[in-house]
């Protein structure tokens, strides 16, 4: 009975949740607490290790409270709860876009949105490198720019020219982080 309950409640919450897995945690705090199968400490802690753990926050939030709830079933029924929606989601589009893409249109729309999507990735990766200096481009210093301009220069010579793997790019930029910034 356990297992249904966490596998419909997860189902849910991955059908109603739209905004990323972040947007999902006050969604499953509800239900967790409603249920009665965490305390609000227990599911905080779920949430910690959950952010810790690699890959989706709401996916490991859910695999955490099932396996806490009722063990290693528990953690499958919620896993298979929330991820299901999403599966469901992504097989229809792809099946839709397999029998469009040959469409002209379809085509141009795509060659279209590369260019945004390079934009906003490009955005995100400036707010990110740039997020802890205040006043926005004119209060940045050139020398502080400097080093992390030749760490993303070496990093993308590494990834592009010499063809590294990215997991050796990542290990080797942080370590120039630490000798350059500790």
């Amino acid at each position: 009975m356990i297992l249904m309950e966490l596998f419909w409640t997860f189902l849910k919450i991955g059908f109603v949740s739209f905004g990323g897995g972040y947007a999902m945690i006050p969604v499953i705090e509800r239900e967790v607490t409603a249920h009665g199968w965490l305390t609000m400490e227990q599911f905080m802690n779920s949430i910690a290790l959950a952010g810790m753990s690699p890959g989706p926050i709401a996916t490991n939030s859910a695999v955490f409270v099932g396996y806490q709830t009722a063990g290693l079933p528990g953690a499958a029924a919620a896993l298979a709860g929330i991820v299901l929606p999403s599966l469901v989601l992504v097989i229809g589009a792809a099946a839709f876009f397999y029998k469009v893409h040959h469409n002209k249109w379809v085509k141009s729309a795509f060659y279209g949105l590369r260019p945004i999507v390079t934009g906003l990735i490009l955005y995100g990766a400036i707010r990110f490198g740039l997020g802890s200096w205040s006043g926005g481009f004119g209060a940045i210093e050139f020398g502080k720019l400097l080093l992390p301009a030749l760490i993303f220069a070496g990093a993308l010579y590494a990834l592009v020219k010499v063809k590294m793997h990215p997991f050796y790019v990542i290990v080797l930029a942080g370590a120039a982080g630490i000798a350059i910034f500790s």
